[in-house]
């Protein structure tokens, strides 16, 4: 019963990313959407989403928790970590005890431990030769993922990979690269509106994304847009935060474009 379980919502992880997969789709949503989904899936406590700028940086793009995104920053400026080496060479990698890593990634290890990460999973977004990011699943109790889990973990990563890469399959790369690029961008947007709601709210960091992100999903809105009309005040926080039916704006919708 338990593994029909499990085959169960691994069916409901593929539909529900392939329902993301539409035209124009909001490459943010479907990160966070990844990213969320294999941390709930495979019993993970947090998930963080490292994606390649323009420029072949690293950045963060999606996380479940801020201390989850802030071990990935400290990765970040350190150039070392298991997501990071993830990156580089396109392939999987577990820790199944982070206190075991002694000096190998000292910065990492001691942001991890300080959050109560014990292990992690990495798994990079690739697709043949090309790695786009990594997602990684962090939890508080020390033990690798299994094979199983390992696979499924790669198999939403690969979907989710090639609804990036393809959906702009007929155009130039440099559109592709833009997209990507983009998105990038929009997250500064959005740690911004994050900031402003979590100050006018008294909400964490973490309850303002999921705020700002069921708002702009009740009224057909991209992340971006809805973060951008807080920030130039088009949109009452304070209004924003109560509940009342979709559509129903500080100012008239026409002011937030809406998503396609």
């Amino acid at each position: 019963m338990t593994e029909l379980t499990r085959e169960a919502k691994l069916s409901n992880a593929f539909v529900m990313l392939a329902d993301t997969l539409v035209a124009d789709f909001d490459l943010l949503d479907l990160l966070q959407t990844l990213v969320e989904t294999c941390t709930d899936l495979l019993d993970a406590v947090a998930g963080g989403l490292l994606l390649r700028s323009a420029m072949g940086e690293l950045q963060v793009l999606a996380s479940t928790t801020e201390d989850a995104e802030f071990v990935e920053v400290v990765q970040l400026g350190a150039a070392a970590g298991p997501c990071w080496e993830c990156a580089a060479t396109g392939e999987p990698l577990t820790i199944g005890d982070i206190e075991a890593t002694g000096d190998r990634w000292p910065a990492f290890r001691e942001a991890a431990l300080q959050r109560g990460y014990r292990a992690v999973h990495a798994t990079p977004l690739r697709l043949r030769s090309q790695v786009v990011g990594t997602m990684n699943l962090f939890n508080t109790s020390v033990g690798a993922l299994n094979d199983q889990d390992i696979a499924a973990a790669q198999a939403l990563s690969d979907v989710a990979t090639i609804g990036i890469l393809s959906s702009r399959a007929a155009q130039e790369r440099n559109l592709i690269t833009a997209q990507l690029q983009q998105a990038l961008d929009s997250r500064v947007v959005i740690e911004q509106a994050k900031g402003v709601i979590a100050q006018a709210t008294g909400l964490s960091m973490d309850d303002s994304f999921t705020s700002l992100r069921s708002f702009a999903r009740n009224n057909n809105l991209s992340l971006r847009s809805v973060a951008t009309a807080l920030i130039d005040r088009r949109l009452d926080v304070a209004r924003m935060h109560k509940a009342r039916p979709a559509g129903q704006l500080s100012q008239p919708d026409s002011d937030i474009p809406r998503a396609p």
